[in-house]
């Protein structure tokens, strides 16, 4: 918040990053996120402030969340905050015989046996979710994401913000996805968090809906067709209404409007944090770009079907940056000429060449040459498991990520 009210459309940014805490020597989750923040004040904090970076747990005992304590006017320097943290957490897991592990998903977690809430204090919100939608599979226990938090001044901002990260949302698999493996085997998607994401709520199929969100044109269009829905639906399994709150909206985009801004959901962690930064501070660039009519009139980003952007997001899931797009309309509205196709990634690095601001380009460049030259994590984690994809191959290249993770480099697949 300034002194004059809310932060008005991309005057800050809230960053979260999430990591799994697992064994040092076998790679396994560890679920001892409490007893980490625990070194802090000696009691079991959920959240604990970090300066600019805060610290957190949210359900799973073996993630870690790091975040921006405040929206940051600026991404530039974000990664290298993040990186201490990293460092600091690593060094209080050590004695524990642990450590940090990036990407979106555990390679071979097996939810039903290792999933561990967390225990302490009020955790009601967490056993309304385990009794409603049983969070012991893979989309409640097994994945890990960046969240980008884009605030908004009023109704006006808010619709023509939404408006334009429902088109580049998409997209985002593309360029960010990190999880070809769950259960001990390459599941032949690229995303493999975002399709199982996409269905932890089936029980009350509103929660999720398409996860691309339905275009809206108010925040009381917004309540009253997406929030209103959601709470009705659920209210006969939850009559205490202990989850009739805007975060149990499961879109891959959701409004807070107790914060004002608007959550993004659909980036999948990357291998350290000059990673998830470079990708959050592209997303930030297209999504601005669109929301000041760089190439279309803002108000045509509504017209957009729920359907055609549903179909181009699970595209992006099962291919990654090699998914196409065949609809020059599509294509138009994010500067390219219209043409028959393009893939996924060739649109990103046009819109990288177009938005990403010089500063942040600079913090990111040995994130987009790996993009550029290999494609999303997901395709060069493919890539360096190759064929034959044994239990050892596997550990081995996540000890690799886990090590990119610990030193703050990308990961390149060919090293």
């Amino acid at each position: 918040m300034t002194s004059g009210g809310p932060l008005r459309l991309f005057e800050g940014t809230g960053v979260e990053l999430e990591y799994m805490i697992v064994d040092s020597a076998t790679l396994d989750v560890r679920p001892v996120a409490d007893e980490l923040l625990k070194t802090f004040h000696r009691t079991y904090d959920m959240e604990v402030e970090r300066g600019a970076v805060s610290w957190s747990n949210e359900l799973a005992l073996h993630v870690i969340e790091l975040k921006t304590t405040h929206p940051v006017p600026s991404l530039s320097g974000l990664a290298r905050q993040f990186q201490a943290q990293v460092a600091d957490a690593l060094d209080r897991l050590a004695p524990m015989r642990a450590r940090l592990l990036p990407t979106a998903m555990h390679p071979w977690m097996d939810p039903h046996r290792e999933l561990r809430l967390w225990p302490h204090g009020y955790d009601a919100v967490y056993r309304a979710f385990d009794r409603i939608f049983d969070c012991r599979g893979h989309g409640w226990a097994n994945l890990q994401s960046v969240h980008v938090n884009l605030p908004f001044g009023d109704d006006a901002e808010f619709s023509r913000l939404h408006d334009a990260i429902r088109v580049v949302l998409p997209l985002v698999p593309a360029l960010a996805a990190s999880s070809p493996m769950i259960d001990g085997h390459a599941t032949g998607l690229l995303d493999t968090r975002l399709d199982v994401y996409r269905h932890n709520a089936d029980r009350v199929p509103s929660v999720a809906g398409q996860v691309v969100p339905e275009a809206v044109g108010s925040r009381r269009d917004y309540e009253q067709r997406i929030l209103g829905r959601i709470y009705e639906d659920l209210a006969p399994l939850d009559p205490e209404g202990i989850l009739r709150y805007e975060w149990v909206n499961g879109r891959g985009c959701i409004a807070r409007f107790d914060r004002m801004a608007l959550e993004i959901r659909v980036i999948d962690a990357q291998e350290c944090p000059v990673a998830d930064v470079a990708v959050a501070a592209i997303v930030v660039g297209a999504v601005r770009a669109l929301v000041e009519g760089r190439w279309a009139d803002p108000a045509t980003h509504r017209r957009w079907s729920d359907a055609a952007l549903s179909a181009l997001f699970l595209d992006a899931i099962r291919d990654g940056d090699l998914a196409v797009v065949r609809d020059p309309a599509y294509l138009a509205a994010l500067g390219l000429p219209a043409r028959d196709s393009r893939r996924m990634g060739e649109i990103w690095q046009h819109l990288i060449e177009a938005t990403l601001a010089p500063a942040d380009r600079e913090e990111a460049r040995s994130w987009l040459d790996q993009y550029g030259r290999h494609g999303c994590l997901a395709r060069r984690i493919v890539t360096a498991l190759g064929p034959a994809s044994t239990r050892d191959r596997v550990a081995e290249v996540y000890r690799r990520l886990a090590d990119c993770l610990a030193l703050g480099v990308v990961f390149d697949p060919t090293s």
